[in-house]
Protein backbone atom coordinates (compact mmCIF):
# COMPACT_ATOMS: atom_id res chain seq x y z
CA UNK A 1 0.00 0.00 0.00
CA UNK A 2 2.81 2.33 1.11
CA UNK A 3 4.55 1.70 -2.22
CA UNK A 4 1.25 2.70 -4.52
CA UNK A 5 1.07 6.09 -2.57
CA UNK A 6 4.83 6.63 -3.19
CA UNK A 7 4.46 6.23 -6.78
CA UNK A 8 1.44 7.98 -7.00
CA UNK A 9 2.72 11.06 -5.07
CA UNK A 10 6.46 11.22 -6.65
CA UNK A 11 5.40 10.51 -10.32
CA UNK A 12 7.21 12.74 -12.62
CA UNK A 13 5.02 15.50 -14.71
CA UNK A 14 3.35 14.73 -17.59
CA UNK A 15 0.53 14.67 -19.99
CA UNK A 16 -2.89 12.86 -18.81
CA UNK A 17 -2.46 10.05 -20.51
CA UNK A 18 0.92 8.88 -19.35
CA UNK A 19 0.45 9.64 -15.93
CA UNK A 20 -2.67 7.53 -16.33
CA UNK A 21 -0.50 4.86 -17.74
CA UNK A 22 2.10 4.99 -14.84
CA UNK A 23 -0.79 5.01 -12.31
CA UNK A 24 -2.60 2.03 -13.57
CA UNK A 25 0.78 -0.13 -13.72
CA UNK A 26 1.09 0.78 -10.02
CA UNK A 27 -1.84 -0.67 -9.12
CA UNK A 28 -1.71 -3.68 -11.48
CA UNK A 29 2.16 -4.29 -9.89
CA UNK A 30 0.03 -4.24 -6.06
CA UNK A 31 -2.71 -6.46 -7.19
CA UNK A 32 -0.30 -8.97 -8.90
CA UNK A 33 1.62 -8.71 -5.81
CA UNK A 34 -1.38 -9.29 -3.58
CA UNK A 35 -1.98 -12.24 -5.96
CA UNK A 36 1.35 -14.04 -5.12
CA UNK A 37 0.86 -13.99 -1.54
CA UNK A 38 -2.23 -16.10 -1.92
CA UNK A 39 -1.43 -18.54 -4.19
CA UNK A 40 -4.53 -20.51 -3.72
CA UNK A 41 -6.24 -17.77 -5.22
CA UNK A 42 -4.72 -18.85 -8.77
CA UNK A 43 -4.50 -22.96 -7.35
CA UNK A 44 -8.75 -22.12 -7.11
CA UNK A 45 -8.77 -20.24 -10.74
CA UNK A 46 -7.17 -23.24 -12.56
CA UNK A 47 -8.81 -25.95 -10.94
CA UNK A 48 -12.45 -25.51 -12.58
CA UNK A 49 -11.30 -24.78 -16.13
CA UNK A 50 -9.34 -28.35 -15.94
CA UNK A 51 -12.29 -30.11 -14.29
CA UNK A 52 -14.20 -28.56 -17.61
CA UNK A 53 -11.36 -29.39 -19.97
CA UNK A 54 -11.38 -33.65 -18.63
CA UNK A 55 -15.19 -33.85 -17.95
CA UNK A 56 -16.16 -32.27 -21.04
CA UNK A 57 -13.67 -34.19 -22.92
CA UNK A 58 -14.32 -37.89 -21.49
CA UNK A 59 -18.21 -37.90 -20.65
CA UNK A 60 -19.38 -35.95 -23.88
CA UNK A 61 -16.60 -36.87 -25.91
CA UNK A 62 -17.86 -40.21 -27.29
CA UNK A 63 -21.50 -39.28 -27.92
CA UNK A 64 -21.30 -35.09 -29.60
CA UNK A 65 -21.43 -35.82 -33.34
CA UNK A 66 -19.15 -33.21 -35.08
CA UNK A 67 -19.57 -32.69 -39.37
CA UNK A 68 -20.39 -36.39 -39.73
CA UNK A 69 -18.49 -38.12 -37.15
CA UNK A 70 -18.83 -39.08 -33.38
CA UNK A 71 -15.50 -39.78 -32.78
CA UNK A 72 -13.83 -38.30 -29.16
CA UNK A 73 -10.33 -36.99 -30.75
CA UNK A 74 -12.93 -34.56 -33.08
CA UNK A 75 -14.77 -33.53 -30.55
CA UNK A 76 -12.20 -32.33 -28.36
CA UNK A 77 -10.57 -30.03 -30.75
CA UNK A 78 -13.93 -28.95 -31.61
CA UNK A 79 -14.34 -28.01 -27.70
CA UNK A 80 -11.09 -26.62 -26.48
CA UNK A 81 -11.84 -23.28 -27.95
CA UNK A 82 -15.15 -23.23 -26.40
CA UNK A 83 -13.63 -24.18 -23.34
CA UNK A 84 -10.72 -21.50 -23.40
CA UNK A 85 -13.07 -19.17 -24.28
CA UNK A 86 -15.32 -20.07 -21.33
CA UNK A 87 -12.10 -19.56 -18.94
CA UNK A 88 -11.23 -16.32 -19.96
CA UNK A 89 -14.79 -15.15 -19.48
CA UNK A 90 -15.34 -16.76 -16.36
CA UNK A 91 -12.54 -14.69 -14.49
CA UNK A 92 -14.85 -11.46 -14.72
CA UNK A 93 -16.56 -13.34 -11.29
CA UNK A 94 -13.37 -12.96 -9.69
CA UNK A 95 -12.61 -9.32 -10.99
CA UNK A 96 -15.62 -7.90 -10.12
CA UNK A 97 -15.24 -9.67 -6.58
CA UNK A 98 -12.37 -8.18 -6.03
CA UNK A 99 -13.32 -4.86 -6.51
CA UNK A 100 -15.77 -5.19 -4.52
CA UNK A 101 -13.87 -6.40 -1.35
CA UNK A 102 -11.66 -3.11 -2.00
CA UNK A 103 -14.83 -1.24 -1.59
CA UNK A 104 -16.01 -2.88 1.01
CA UNK A 105 -12.91 -2.93 3.38
CA UNK A 106 -12.10 0.80 2.13
CA UNK A 107 -9.48 0.67 -0.14
CA UNK A 108 -11.06 2.14 -2.82
CA UNK A 109 -11.47 5.10 -0.69
CA UNK A 110 -7.98 5.03 0.26
CA UNK A 111 -6.86 5.27 -3.63
CA UNK A 112 -9.55 7.88 -4.03
CA UNK A 113 -7.32 10.44 -1.63
CA UNK A 114 -3.96 9.66 -3.41
CA UNK A 115 -3.00 12.38 -6.39
CA UNK A 116 -3.88 9.57 -9.64
CA UNK A 117 -5.72 8.98 -12.49
CA UNK A 118 -9.22 8.48 -11.40
CA UNK A 119 -9.37 5.46 -13.89
CA UNK A 120 -6.51 4.14 -13.38
CA UNK A 121 -7.44 1.65 -9.89
CA UNK A 122 -10.13 0.23 -12.26
CA UNK A 123 -7.17 0.28 -15.30
CA UNK A 124 -4.46 -1.72 -13.09
CA UNK A 125 -7.20 -3.97 -11.59
CA UNK A 126 -8.26 -5.40 -14.94
CA UNK A 127 -4.16 -5.44 -16.38
CA UNK A 128 -3.18 -7.71 -13.04
CA UNK A 129 -6.70 -9.74 -13.98
CA UNK A 130 -5.42 -9.98 -17.35
CA UNK A 131 -2.15 -11.66 -16.75
CA UNK A 132 -3.84 -14.09 -14.45
CA UNK A 133 -6.23 -14.92 -16.95
CA UNK A 134 -2.95 -15.60 -19.33
CA UNK A 135 -1.10 -16.97 -16.77
CA UNK A 136 -4.27 -19.27 -16.64
CA UNK A 137 -4.74 -19.96 -20.14
CA UNK A 138 -1.51 -21.20 -20.76
CA UNK A 139 -1.67 -24.21 -18.18
CA UNK A 140 -5.01 -25.12 -19.64
CA UNK A 141 -4.07 -25.17 -22.65
CA UNK A 142 -1.03 -27.96 -21.73
CA UNK A 143 -3.61 -29.72 -20.30
CA UNK A 144 -5.82 -29.62 -23.53
CA UNK A 145 -2.86 -30.83 -24.92
CA UNK A 146 -2.20 -33.94 -22.79
CA UNK A 147 -5.77 -34.90 -23.20
CA UNK A 148 -5.33 -35.15 -27.22
CA UNK A 149 -6.36 -31.52 -28.53
CA UNK A 150 -4.15 -30.66 -31.42
CA UNK A 151 -3.92 -27.58 -33.56
CA UNK A 152 -4.12 -28.27 -37.07
CA UNK A 153 -6.33 -30.85 -37.12
CA UNK A 154 -8.75 -29.59 -39.94
CA UNK A 155 -6.31 -28.11 -41.87
CA UNK A 156 -3.04 -25.68 -41.93
CA UNK A 157 -2.43 -23.62 -39.35
CA UNK A 158 0.96 -21.44 -38.32
CA UNK A 159 2.06 -20.11 -35.00
CA UNK A 160 1.27 -17.14 -35.87
CA UNK A 161 -2.11 -17.73 -36.32
CA UNK A 162 -2.06 -19.88 -32.86
CA UNK A 163 -1.29 -16.67 -31.16
CA UNK A 164 -3.69 -14.89 -32.50
CA UNK A 165 -6.06 -17.16 -31.88
CA UNK A 166 -5.00 -16.69 -27.35
CA UNK A 167 -4.70 -12.85 -28.55
CA UNK A 168 -8.24 -12.77 -29.27
CA UNK A 169 -9.00 -14.93 -26.09
CA UNK A 170 -7.34 -12.69 -23.62
CA UNK A 171 -9.02 -9.24 -25.49
CA UNK A 172 -12.15 -10.99 -24.78
CA UNK A 173 -11.33 -11.95 -21.43
CA UNK A 174 -9.96 -8.11 -20.70
CA UNK A 175 -13.13 -6.71 -22.61
CA UNK A 176 -15.49 -9.19 -20.15
CA UNK A 177 -13.26 -7.88 -17.03
CA UNK A 178 -14.54 -4.65 -17.79
CA UNK A 179 -18.46 -5.43 -17.22
CA UNK A 180 -16.78 -7.15 -13.33
CA UNK A 181 -15.41 -4.53 -12.75
CA UNK A 182 -18.83 -2.01 -13.29
CA UNK A 183 -20.76 -5.04 -11.43
CA UNK A 184 -18.37 -5.16 -8.40
CA UNK A 185 -18.39 -0.99 -8.19
CA UNK A 186 -22.68 -1.65 -8.19
CA UNK A 187 -22.87 -4.11 -5.46
CA UNK A 188 -22.39 -4.08 -1.89
CA UNK A 189 -20.47 -7.08 -0.83
CA UNK A 190 -18.02 -9.30 -2.96
CA UNK A 191 -20.40 -11.97 -2.62
CA UNK A 192 -23.27 -10.37 -4.91
CA UNK A 193 -20.44 -9.36 -6.59
CA UNK A 194 -19.49 -12.83 -7.24
CA UNK A 195 -22.99 -13.93 -7.90
CA UNK A 196 -23.90 -11.09 -9.89
CA UNK A 197 -20.51 -11.90 -12.03
CA UNK A 198 -21.98 -15.35 -12.61
CA UNK A 199 -25.53 -15.54 -13.38
CA UNK A 200 -25.27 -13.41 -16.43
CA UNK A 201 -22.25 -15.50 -17.73
CA UNK A 202 -23.99 -18.82 -18.04
CA UNK A 203 -26.81 -18.12 -20.55
CA UNK A 204 -23.94 -16.10 -22.89
CA UNK A 205 -21.54 -19.09 -22.52
CA UNK A 206 -24.10 -22.29 -23.25
CA UNK A 207 -25.80 -20.31 -25.79
CA UNK A 208 -23.39 -20.32 -27.98
CA UNK A 209 -21.21 -22.59 -30.32
CA UNK A 210 -18.78 -23.68 -27.78
CA UNK A 211 -19.97 -27.01 -26.65
CA UNK A 212 -22.54 -28.16 -29.79
CA UNK A 213 -22.76 -26.84 -32.88
CA UNK A 214 -25.41 -24.23 -32.62
CA UNK A 215 -26.40 -25.27 -36.22
CA UNK A 216 -28.33 -28.31 -34.77
CA UNK A 217 -30.44 -25.64 -32.50
CA UNK A 218 -34.02 -24.36 -32.80
CA UNK A 219 -33.69 -21.30 -35.25
CA UNK A 220 -34.26 -18.36 -32.83
CA UNK A 221 -31.88 -19.69 -30.70
CA UNK A 222 -29.35 -20.46 -33.28
CA UNK A 223 -29.37 -16.84 -34.50
CA UNK A 224 -28.77 -15.45 -30.80
CA UNK A 225 -25.93 -18.09 -30.55
CA UNK A 226 -24.66 -17.04 -34.15
CA UNK A 227 -24.71 -13.63 -33.27
CA UNK A 228 -23.18 -13.80 -29.57
CA UNK A 229 -19.86 -12.28 -29.08
CA UNK A 230 -18.29 -15.56 -27.14
CA UNK A 231 -19.13 -17.38 -29.88
CA UNK A 232 -17.70 -14.64 -32.37
CA UNK A 233 -14.54 -15.46 -30.23
CA UNK A 234 -14.74 -19.42 -30.41
CA UNK A 235 -15.20 -19.74 -34.43
CA UNK A 236 -12.49 -17.08 -34.52
CA UNK A 237 -10.08 -19.35 -32.46
CA UNK A 238 -11.06 -22.76 -34.40
CA UNK A 239 -10.07 -21.08 -37.63
CA UNK A 240 -6.89 -19.90 -36.21
CA UNK A 241 -6.35 -23.05 -35.01
CA UNK A 242 -7.54 -24.66 -37.97
CA UNK A 243 -9.79 -27.50 -35.52
CA UNK A 244 -13.55 -28.39 -36.53
CA UNK A 245 -15.58 -25.62 -36.69
CA UNK A 246 -19.67 -25.45 -36.82
CA UNK A 247 -21.86 -26.03 -39.66
CA UNK A 248 -22.03 -23.55 -42.52
CA UNK A 249 -23.81 -20.26 -41.17
CA UNK A 250 -24.53 -17.18 -43.36
CA UNK A 251 -25.05 -14.90 -40.00
CA UNK A 252 -21.59 -12.23 -40.70
CA UNK A 253 -19.43 -13.09 -37.06
CA UNK A 254 -19.58 -17.01 -38.61
CA UNK A 255 -18.56 -15.53 -41.72
CA UNK A 256 -15.95 -13.37 -40.65
CA UNK A 257 -14.98 -14.15 -37.15
CA UNK A 258 -12.05 -12.50 -36.78
CA UNK A 259 -12.79 -9.15 -37.23
CA UNK A 260 -16.10 -9.64 -35.56
CA UNK A 261 -14.11 -11.00 -32.07
CA UNK A 262 -11.70 -7.55 -32.57
CA UNK A 263 -15.20 -5.40 -32.91
CA UNK A 264 -17.37 -6.51 -30.25
CA UNK A 265 -14.35 -6.95 -27.71
CA UNK A 266 -13.18 -3.35 -28.64
CA UNK A 267 -16.82 -2.04 -28.63
CA UNK A 268 -17.23 -4.17 -25.13
CA UNK A 269 -14.42 -2.44 -23.97
CA UNK A 270 -14.82 0.80 -25.04
CA UNK A 271 -18.12 1.08 -23.39
CA UNK A 272 -17.98 -0.51 -19.89
CA UNK A 273 -14.65 1.04 -19.29
CA UNK A 274 -16.65 4.41 -19.62
CA UNK A 275 -19.45 3.23 -17.45
CA UNK A 276 -17.07 1.91 -14.73
CA UNK A 277 -14.95 4.89 -14.59
CA UNK A 278 -17.95 6.96 -15.21
CA UNK A 279 -19.63 4.65 -11.54
CA UNK A 280 -15.82 5.13 -9.99
CA UNK A 281 -16.17 9.12 -10.58
CA UNK A 282 -19.44 9.59 -9.01
CA UNK A 283 -18.75 7.86 -6.32
CA UNK A 284 -15.68 9.35 -5.47
CA UNK A 285 -17.58 13.02 -5.76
Amino acid sequence: MSAVSDTARVAAPGNAVSQSIRDSLVVAQRNLIRMSRIPEMVIFGLIQPIMFVVLFSYVFGGSMRIGNTTDPTAYKNFLMAGIFAQTVTFATASSGAGIADDMHKGLIDRFRSLPMARGAVLTGRTFADLVQTALTLLVLAVVALLVGWRVGSNGDTNVGKVLGAFGLLLLLGYAFTWIGALIGLTVRTPEAATSGGLIWLFPVTFISNAFVDSGNMTPWLRHIAEWNPFSATVQACRVLFANPGQSHSTAWPMQHPVWASLIYSVLIILIFRTLAVRKYRRAAG
